[in-house]
């Protein structure tokens, strides 16, 4: 699931749950069903506001490497201590989340590293397509929540990705009335798009396109 593959399934609104692909119209969150809303992001669209200049700003001191993803003790030891930190649902492990126990991966993955010093802070786990990137997890060590590393690791997978010439990054998805996923379009609303899985175009994101599909989606 690489290359062009992976860029043909992510534009149809599949994605990656550990070794396969899936897709979902509708979520149960709090025992409310919200309807689920694919995005991505046109990075030739991409531009960077005042927020998202000062979340630079404040994150420069840190040092950021892309490398390809290992599953490490390190890594593990930041995930359990973020996972014993949030009020969500989330994967037990990395491993239960990208290889559910698999010695091999389909995917082309890599990781952003964050480090103070050398002290790693935050990683950011993505894949690798032809034309695009998906975003798959993000997590930091809750002792530097007031540097909203998650937001940085999206605009750092972002700067990758248009340093690679990609076309697209894909961070997942959205839920009507459900807002701990807007946190995905803090890098740039403008440049971001929403699919419509009636008909399978991608449209400019606005909340108004959202609350239609959503109604649309709850009336079948």
């Amino acid at each position: 699931m690489k290359g062009s593959q992976l860029d043909y399934c992510l534009s149809r609104g599949y994605f990656r749950m550990q070794q396969n692909i899936f897709t979902c119209q509708y979520l149960l969150f709090e025992n409310t069903v919200c309807s689920v809303h694919w995005l991505r992001l046109v990075l030739d669209n991409v531009y960077y506001g005042p927020k998202q200049l000062r979340l630079l700003r404040t994150n420069e001191k840190f040092s950021v490497a892309i490398k390809p993803f290992a599953l490490t003790d390190e890594l593990n030891i930041l995930y359990e201590l973020y996972r014993s930190s949030i009020n969500f649902d989330a994967p037990e492990s990395v491993d239960s989340c990208l290889l559910n126990g698999s010695k091999t991966n389909v995917f082309d993955t890599q990781m952003v590293e964050v480090r103070d010093g050398g002290k790693l802070i935050a990683v950011g786990i993505f894949d690798n397509g032809l034309n695009t990137i998906a975003g798959i997890m993000n997590f930091y060590d809750p002792a530097y929540r007031k540097y909203s590393l998650g937001k940085f690791l999206m605009m750092m997978k972002i700067n990758y990705a248009r340093l690679q010439k990609k076309i697209y990054y894909y961070p997942g998805y959205l839920a009507n009335k459900y807002p701990k996923f807007d946190y995905k379009l803090f890098p740039c609303e403008a440049a971001t798009e929403v699919l419509d899985d009636s008909s399978g175009i991608w449209l400019p994101f606005s909340w108004e396109t959202v609350h239609v599909l959503s109604a649309a989606l709850l009336d079948e």
